[in-house]
């Protein structure tokens, strides 16, 4: 374990956000199989291919005059542009806030947005780390791919330029009284819908009594979630110990030049089973005697929800692939190996 003390200059490096599996590269990935399907299926399959592709724009109008929804675009102003570390930036699109919907449960703890790239017309989901504000700002982390269109468009984009964008779309749905405990697993840039959620929880909006836990993984120390993203979770763990706290893991500590103004605790390794084990059975929220009434053989009857995101390879190895076309596929990995079931587990 290595503790990071204060003025290590944590830099941030985007390493794939994900809504309902989809990124970039998978994308394209989905673009050749079906593809091939196409080849060998004839009609039947070409109709199933164009509802199933959510990467293109099917044409949807743009509209400046009504309010923000899936279905149509809206015109939104680039009206910040940070660089966050080497090949990221943060985002700040901003659209008129008459064009914000009234009905305020569109924007559940986790949504997303599409943004288009008009010169291409394809479109891709990404979510906002703050939601959206009274004046209609909303700030996303992007990382630029290099095979990764509208992720290289938004990067060349500059402060004014319109972007258009349509949304708000629901990645999963948030009740309150549904669970006592959610383990929150991301790597790199899965972190993003989970920051959503964490800022709805422990904003004063939410009634959710239960504890919540985040494990999160990158590469490397450069590789670990910006400022913008870290400070605020770490305030959340500081001020409600009692219901939430937060690990860190990395494959390779490398080189820790410079200082940070916090204080970080990383971990060297990936998040396995014993580090979802302990984050259930952690002493600090259980007395010594709780493990002995406590059995793995028991889990699936207790009320526990793990929201998992981040590369495909990482979900796979901690909850079991997808399914066919990125629906949730049975449970597997180290999740169904401790003995949790579908009903406990969601890939994002």
């Amino acid at each position: 374990m290595l503790r990071l003390k204060p003025g290590f200059q944590v830099l941030a490096r985007h390493t794939g956000f994900r809504a309902r599996g989809l990124t970039t590269v998978n994308a394209s990935r989905s673009l050749r199989r079906a593809t091939a399907a196409l080849l060998l299926g004839g009609t039947s399959t070409a109709i199933a291919a164009y509802f199933l592709l959510p990467d293109i724009s099917r044409g949807a109008p743009t509209c400046d005059n009504i309010p923000l929804s899936p279905s149509h675009f809206t015109p939104a102003k680039l009206v910040s542009s940070t660089i966050a570390s080497s090949g990221t930036k943060i985002l700040t699109l901003a659209i008129p806030p008459e064009l914000l919907p009234e009905e305020g449960d569109l924007f559940a703890p986790i949504w997303s947005v599409f943004i288009k790239d008009d010169d291409i017309q394809v479109e891709r989901p990404y979510t906002p780390l703050d939601g959206v504000d009274e004046n209609g700002n909303m700030k996303f982390w992007i990382k630029r791919y290099q095979h990764g269109e509208v992720s290289r468009w938004l990067h060349s984009k500059q402060v004014g330029d319109t972007i258009e964008i349509r949304g708000p779309l629901k990645t999963w749905s948030w009740k309150d009284d549904a669970w006592d405990e959610i383990i929150l697993i991301s790597g790199g840039t899965g972190i993003t819908p989970f920051y959503q959620l964490l800022r709805t929880v422990f904003s004063g909006n939410s009634s959710f009594q239960g504890r919540i836990t985040l494990l999160h993984s990158s590469k490397t120390l450069s590789e670990l979630p910006p400022h913008d993203i870290l400070d605020p979770l770490l305030k959340f763990a500081q001020h409600n110990p009692e219901k939430f706290r937060l690990k860190f893991f990395v494959d390779s500590f490398g080189e820790t030049k410079g200082q940070s103004s916090i204080d970080l605790e990383v971990h060297k390794g990936a998040i396995g089973k014993e580090s979802i084990r302990g984050a259930l059975h952690s002493a600090s929220w259980f007395p010594w005697w709780r493990g002995l009434f406590s059995q793995d053989s028991d889990v699936s009857d207790r009320k526990i929800l793990f929201l998992v995101c981040g590369p495909e390879k990482m979900v796979e190895a901690i909850a079991g692939p997808y399914g066919r076309n990125y629906s949730q596929g049975p449970v597997g990995g180290v999740l169904q190996s401790l003995g949790y079931k579908s009903r406990q587990v969601w890939k994002l």
